[in-house]
């Protein structure tokens, strides 16, 4: 006869052992849910992309660098490529023509820095005992010593230092070359993207509204349209203060005999107004060592000179060329510049102002803004009679109404 369910519990409770024996017996394991190893094969596969990407922008940043670099020089010479173009020129030609003159320009510039260097160096290094002899006297007169040249040449010749120098240098000369080699490639690699980005610019454009529904095509366009704008104005009015700047040192370094002064007022041009906030003062040191081995004097006036011509710039000549093309705070200017450095370097800081140009444009083409009510905290204390009247005039006509 089968056991009973009432005999099974009797036994159960006869022999306890057995029931705890039954009770710990091994239960059936559970299972993996079919849905974590696709989760962890997902994973690992999203971690594997995310590490190829990182490595993949590590590697490519500098050719991202050069392909921005040569699509803000696309947007600078656009205008004058879409005049020409709208004058019958084959984009490719007038795009060919304005790099043509870019070249020119560039090589003629270096060509004349250079020559002036090298002559001026030359001239510095056959000068160079009567400028020791003119400070060893000076020392000796001042500080009642004995120096001699002659012992100071010896030692400066024979130092561990000055030997160390030219050792090293002569071991990095393979480094500077390699240097030099790279920066000739990429300088080429930006003339070719910045080349196609202006001769195929209705292409581009095309091509990427081919692929945005058309709201979305009128925004790029404006967009575009802006940066084009900017980007050239502030080339375009850099170009113009330039000029302006160039001509000013110029009459300065020749009222004063300094030599080379059509070379270096092309030099403190260029360099002050493309190199943002500081280039005034880096272009001015070159004009004063120049002009301190002619007469020492003569390098405190061009520094006294250089620091009030910046300030005219600032606060007279600046503002009024820049008004219709980037015309942005001194201290959002500065700000950009830093943050562009900080994020790009040299690149970040050329190309941080018209960038932020661009971005300030198009922001205000889409936001909204209001008439700013009449109150001393918004105008300043020195509206204060104006205002009052103002409000006066605007109770009347508001009783009158």
């Amino acid at each position: 006869m089968a056991p009973t369910e009432e005999t099974l519990s009797s036994d159960a409770d006869d022999n306890p052992s057995a029931a705890r024996a039954s009770s710990e017996s091994p239960q059936p394991a559970a299972r993996m849910p079919r849905w974590l190893p696709r989760a962890m094969v997902l994973a690992l596969a999203l971690v594997a992309c995310f590490r190829l990407a990182t490595w993949a922008f590590d590697q490519l940043t500098g050719l991202l660098l050069n392909i921005l670099i040569a699509f803000f020089l696309a947007l600078a010479i656009e205008p004058a490529v879409d005049r020409m173009a709208a004058r019958g020129m084959r984009r490719g030609l007038a795009t060919g023509l304005v790099f043509l003159a870019i070249l020119i320009g560039t090589a003629g510039f270096f060509t004349l820095l250079g020559s002036m260097l090298a002559d001026q160096i030359m001239t510095m290094v056959q000068d160079f005992p009567k400028y020791l002899d003119d400070v060893v006297r000076w020392i000796n007169d001042t500080f009642h010593t004995h120096l001699s040249r002659l012992e100071i040449q010896d030692s400066l010749l024979h130092s561990d230092w000055l030997q160390s120098y030219v050792k090293n240098s002569a071991d990095n000369v393979l480094d500077v070359s390699t240097q030099v080699l790279g920066g000739l490639f990429k300088t080429l690699t930006v003339t070719l993207f910045a080349f196609y980005f202006a001769a195929d610019g209705p292409r581009l454009r095309r091509a990427l509204c081919s692929v945005l529904p058309p709201t979305r095509q009128v925004e790029v366009l404006r967009a575009w349209e802006i940066a084009v704008a900017k980007t050239g104005g502030y080339i375009y009015s850099r170009g113009l203060m330039a000029l302006i700047s160039g001509v000013a040192h110029y009459i300065l370094l020749e009222a004063l005999g300094v030599p080379y002064a059509p070379a270096l007022a092309v030099w403190v041009g260029l360099i002050s107004q493309f190199i943002p906030t500081i280039g005034t003062y880096l272009a001015g040191a070159l004009p004063m060592l120049i002009a301190f081995t002619i007469e020492p004097w003569y390098a405190l006036w061009v520094l006294i000179f250089v620091v009030i011509y910046q300030q005219f710039e600032n606060y007279l000549l600046q503002p009024r060329i820049t008004a219709r093309t980037v015309d942005i705070h001194p201290a959002v200017s500065f700000g950009s510049v830093i943050a562009g450095t900080a994020l790009l370097g040299a690149v970040g800081a050329l190309i941080a102002i018209p960038a932020t140009a661009t971005l300030q444009a198009f922001l205000g083409a889409y936001i909204k803004r209001y008439d700013v009510t009449d109150d001393l905290r918004v105008h300043g204390r020195t509206r204060r009679r104006g205002l009052s009247a103002l409000a006066r005039i605007r109770a009347a006509l508001a009783r009158r109404g």
